[in-house]
């Protein structure tokens, strides 16, 4: 057992569709009802077409609330013509985290074999929030949460977890602004 207390974060999850509402989305809400059971504060949840803008204007004013600890998106990672969220966030990534996408990936290959590759699961850090980019299915999201991001998010696991450098992840932005 640990010594540490649970600290819940503020998340806001956002669905990439061109076709999903609130009343349909089962992948957002099933990040949602994961994430509240976990003892999160789902911060704000959204739904938004498949379009790079829209992506950016949402993630960004997320990203741009302090408030706001985590943002996980769900959809638009395939192949298609109209998947466009890793084109959309990667960009605005501060820091990448090629370790969620191999993660993801494997978890994910156990799930459904080599159709894994067909998502470009990826993250990253915009300023001082965690930025997950994951598939629209609510398997895939089922998978993300359970088996990687519930630990990740949570202070008490060990031997480390992202709650743990939170107050850590201005230093690259301080940094910068002494450089100039």
């Amino acid at each position: 057992m640990t010594d540490r207390a649970f600290v819940p974060l503020s998340i806001a999850v956002l669905t990439v569709s061109d076709t999903r509402s609130l009343d349909d989305d089962k992948s957002g809400a099933t990040l949602s009802e994961r994430l509240t059971a976990a003892g999160h504060h789902l911060a704000d949840r959204a739904i938004v077409a498949d379009d790079i803008e829209a992506i950016r204007a949402t993630v960004l004013g997320w990203t741009g609330d302090p408030g706001i600890d985590v943002v996980i998106t769900t959809g638009g990672t395939g192949f298609t013509g109209r998947d466009v969220t890793p084109e959309a966030l990667e960009p605005l990534f501060d820091k990448r985290m090629e370790g969620f996408s191999a993660i993801f990936h494997r978890v994910s290959f156990e799930k459904i074999g080599v159709s894994t590759i067909q998502s470009r699961a990826t993250g990253g850090l915009i300023q001082t929030t965690f930025v997950f980019v994951l598939p629209g299915s609510p398997g895939a999201c089922r998978d993300a949460w359970d088996l990687i991001l519930a630990a990740q998010l949570d202070y008490r696991h060990r031997p480390c977890n992202f709650v743990e450098i939170m107050p850590r992840l201005d230093e690259h932005l301080r940094r910068g602004a002494k450089a100039v």
